[in-house]
């Protein structure tokens, strides 16, 4: 995972790609926002965002 990370760093620092930090991080946010409130009462109002 740590590889990865760092492939995506160097290609961002490389290319000066650096408005590909935000999308990335809020995909993220947006996929263990989703996977830890699977099993709690909330699960029903966070769906119907999407």
């Amino acid at each position: 995972m740590m590889d990865l990370i760092s492939d995506l760093w160097s290609f961002m620092r490389e290319r000066k790609k650096f408005w590909l930090a935000p999308i990335m991080l809020l995909m993220v946010l947006l996929g263990a926002l989703l996977v830890f409130a699977q099993g709690s009462a909330i699960a029903p109002f966070i769906y119907t965002l999407f």
